[in-house]
């Protein structure tokens, strides 16, 4: 069994920063790829950066320039470093475990990031 565990969501101004965690736990050798991924209300779920665990990255275009995703292999923890937040980045954050490329995959239960003055 694997848990995914989300932190670091709160309310920030816009144009500020928030740093998110996201640790897996349990029985992992190693994880394939781990990402980001944001809800808001209303809308479908979105993809917001992927990091393999040789470190290839993948960015939305929303997001680009002001979000960095990174890893920690031996802590199996993934971080998403947001800057020059906007309203429309106010979403729930969540992380995604991909153990291997035929999955399976495990999901955090999400972390709210609010931005607003």
């Amino acid at each position: 069994q694997v848990q995914v565990v989300e932190s670091g969501g709160g309310l920030v101004q816009p144009g500020g920063s928030l740093r998110l965690s996201c640790a897996a736990s349990g029985s992992i050798y190693s994880i394939y790829r781990m990402g980001w991924y944001r809800q808001a209300p209303g809308k479908q779920r979105e993809l917001v950066a992927t990091i393999t665990f040789r470190g290839s990255t993948n960015y939305a275009d929303s997001v680009k320039g002001r979000f960095t995703i990174s890893r920690d292999n031996a802590k199996n923890t993934v971080y998403l470093q947001m800057n020059s937040l906007k309203p429309e980045d106010t979403a729930v954050y969540l992380c995604d475990a991909l153990i291997t490329t035929y999955g399976p995959d495990y999901w955090g239960q999400g972390t709210q990031v609010t931005v607003s003055s």
